[in-house]
């Protein structure tokens, strides 16, 4: 059954609860996407790195496969250079080491430098706290709930380019 507005149109019930959904799913995705980008921003300052650098490290570290600089760079959407630099900046700063595999010498693979990981893991502590506590909050299955909304949500994003003006 159809309801009628103010204006003689006609809308469908649970639509404006729908798009409201929507809008307070979308306002909170971006305030935890600005706090973890805070939490990237001041690893990456204490580092001397770039943003971008803490986003390559976090592609590396959670990649199922060695990573390869032409991976990242369609992760991350760069061009090659720009790949090229972020690689040589975190191989400088002792956060990535780039090892040529023996079958193939053009193939390069990037693995994150444990030595390096124990500063990360301090920074992002806090993080991973926030995440425990959370979870804490969540009835049983309601994780499982979570994780396939945000697995669903990254397979949509992998694909979605940015409109070309």
């Amino acid at each position: 059954m159809e309801a009628e507005n103010g204006e003689g149109s006609r809308e469908q019930p649970g639509r404006d609860e729908g798009l409201a959904d929507l809008q307070a799913l979308a306002v909170r995705m971006r305030r935890m996407n600005g706090e973890i980008n805070r939490l990237v921003h001041g690893f990456a300052a204490v580092q001397g790195l770039h943003p971008t650098d803490v986003h390559a490290l976090a592609a590396i570290l959670d990649a199922e496969e060695p990573m390869t600089p032409t991976r990242l760079r369609e992760r991350l959407g760069l061009t090659s250079g720009a790949v090229t630099a972020c690689l040589d900046r975190l191989e400088r700063a002792g956060h990535v080491r780039r090892v040529r595999e023996s079958a193939d010498r053009r193939v390069v693979h990037l693995y994150y430098e444990q030595q390096a990981q124990p500063a990360a893991r301090r920074h992002f502590a806090p993080l991973a706290d926030a995440a425990r506590a959370a979870r804490a909050t969540l009835a049983p299955g309601e994780l499982a709930v979570v994780l396939r909304f945000l697995d669903a949500m990254n397979e949509e994003l992998s694909t979605t380019r940015p409109p070309r003006d």
